[in-house]
């Protein structure tokens, strides 16, 4: 069983901010493939279905992002997912918008989000994919990635989202390094 996570903060006021590029690229990509409707349990959206003849678990934790780690932390416990099969999709400040990076371990990078996940699940050895929403150093850290995207911005981030698309269902079909070959490439 695989667990896809899209990070992100809960409400409306949060909706189409930078921060929330993970639950906007898991959206996109369930819409995509009309997988169904999340439903709410254990402080998490989720959607539980067969893809690629492998069960998937699609879920956006609803705690805010710094407590996302105890969310995914409960879902994998319930479920018997292993770090080896989850991945989290989130916002990155290191890279261009537009710009995308999978990675197999690391530091948090200090995304707080990530950082409560490798803490609740007790290793930074878990797949990310890292979506690039630049940074304005004119503006503080926090105000930025909780401001909207620009309708500049959605539209780079529109046309990332097929790119995404073939990232994930891939993510199914290839070994993770065949997969970091085939889609990483240099932030332009």
């Amino acid at each position: 069983m695989k667990l896809i996570v899209g990070l992100g903060n809960p409400g409306k006021e949060y909706e189409n901010t930078r921060h929330n590029v993970g639950f906007m690229m898991l959206d996109y990509y369930v819409n995509h493939h009309q997988l169904g409707t999340f439903k709410e349990k254990d402080k998490g959206l989720f959607l539980k279905v067969k893809l690629f003849s492998e069960d998937v678990i699609f879920l956006k934790p609803q705690s805010f992002m710094n407590l996302s780690g105890e969310v995914v932390k409960k879902y994998m416990d319930f479920y018997k997912i292993t770090n080896s099969d989850i991945l989290v999709i989130s916002d990155d400040l290191d890279l261009s918008l537009g710009n995308f990076k999978l990675k197999e371990k690391g530091s948090s990078g200090g995304h707080n989000g990530l950082k409560n996940i490798e803490v609740q699940i007790g290793t930074n050895e878990y797949k990310r994919l890292k979506i690039g929403i630049s940074n304005n150093k004119n503006i503080d850290t926090k105000d930025y990635v909780l401001g909207k995207f620009n309708l500049e911005e959605k539209k780079v981030l529109a046309d990332l989202q097929e790119k995404i698309v073939k990232i994930i269902d891939d993510f199914f079909k290839l070994d993770f390094a065949m997969l970091m070959n085939k889609y990483n490439q240099k932030n332009r």
